[in-house]
């Protein structure tokens, strides 16, 4: 793989785009979005059962996996893709976001963050150059340089401060990763809602030269509109021809307007979480099996669907397994979400090379906003 083949874009329409990432483990179709294999394992899920919902690539965590197996155990086992059983490419997160959120006694310096493991209590040193040595130990697709995920809300100075020291360690994270063939490193925008800042790290990052960019610490609390206000400062800035990775997003209408911002690729344990917890994305917005308006209700999730979980069980034996603890419910409607995610990013990546993006956003967002009201239709509720 070399750097000028590694992405392509085929199409464009507005600030969307459709195109390929290109692996020694496989092209990645983008828009794309990858379900989070938090520690080797994307939860209530058979890796062959992720891929045929359409993923060509998961995100793997490279906090929780230094922590338990451990790196160099992976390693020594293969890497990850073949202690996982998955053949497709692999992202890892830098482990900086789990650092600053999970960990215990945490004290952050320039060097990087000294921690305790939330697990057995164990010390550690995080360091940009520590983090790309997991990284490669875990074999990893596409690695992610060591930032500080600046909290929000956060002042300019406080935004600022955190911002430059992400890019310090941005520049070691590079000079660590040095040239591995085959395998990527995306750095990190930091620099909080401050247009001033994020334009200063997107410069940064494009002096220091990456394989791809991601826009961080966004999704951290500030809400949509300044997310998108974010993306609209970032996007025009990055290169045309380095896929954008927007890092945590998220639920399906923030998916739709990041994309039509120029976002290429997400991860998000939205899915996942919401499928173990009852609550299923629909075309008509999400909606919660465990209520009891569905204890007799015997539509499917989706009729149209070519997911089993959603066509072969009904939302009442749904309900039923949500309310008897049963495992199966996790696990089917953990199946349906990644499904519908994967046909929404199938969905925008035609969209786009037809030139009707704007008409699809529209569409799907005014079916998404119908909520609990559910299938508009009137035969969708003579079952």
């Amino acid at each position: 793989m070399t750097l000028s083949s590694f992405f392509s874009v085929a199409a464009v329409d507005g600030a969307a785009r459709t195109g390929l990432v290109q692996t020694a483990r496989g092209a990645i179709r983008t828009p794309a979005f990858m379900p989070v294999g938090t520690q080797g394992a994307v939860k209530a899920m058979l890796p062959d059962h992720v891929a045929a919902t359409g993923a060509d690539i998961l995100l793997g965590n490279t906090y929780h996996l230094m922590l338990r197996p451990g790196a160099e155990r992976v390693a020594r086992l293969g890497g990850l893709h073949a202690f996982m059983n998955w053949r497709r490419p692999i992202l890892t997160d830098s482990g900086g976001f789990q650092v600053m959120s999970l960990a215990k006694l945490r004290k952050m310096t320039e060097e990087g963050v000294r921690f305790r493991s939330h697990i057995d209590g164990s010390e550690h040193m995080l360091t940009p150059e520590r983090s790309i040595e997991i990284q490669g130990l875990l074999g990893s697709d596409i690695q992610m340089a060591l930032d500080e995920c600046t909290p929000f809300p956060a002042t300019h100075d406080q935004a600022r401060t955190s911002m430059e020291l992400s890019m310090r360690w941005a520049l070691r994270s590079r000079e660590a990763f040095g040239a591995q063939e085959g395998h990527a490193l995306f750095g990190i925008v930091q620099g909080s809602t401050y247009e001033d800042l994020r334009s200063r790290s997107v410069g940064a990052l494009i002096k220091i030269g990456f394989d791809g960019y991601a826009v961080g610490g966004l999704a951290v609390g500030e809400g949509q509109a300044k997310m998108f206000d974010v993306l609209d400062i970032a996007c025009p800035l990055l290169p045309n021809d380095k896929p954008r990775y927007l890092m945590g997003v998220g639920k399906p209408l923030d998916i739709v307007g990041a994309v039509r911002r120029g976002i290429d690729m997400f991860d998000c344990v939205v899915p996942t979480r919401s499928g173990r917890h009852g609550q299923a994305f629909t075309k008509y917005g999400p909606i919660n099996l465990t209520n009891a308006r569905y204890a007799e209700d015997l539509r499917p999730l989706d009729a149209a669907s070519t997911c089993p979980a959603s066509t072969e069980y009904s939302r009442a034996y749904l309900h039923h397994l949500f309310k008897a603890k049963e495992y199966l419910g996790p696990m089917l409607l953990t199946w349906h979400n990644l499904h519908f995610y994967q046909e929404m990013m199938a969905c925008m990546r035609a969209a786009i090379a037809e030139q009707r993006m704007d008409a699809y956003a529209a569409a799907f967002e005014a079916d998404q906003e119908l909520g609990e009201a559910e299938d508009p239709r009137p035969e969708a509720n003579q079952e």
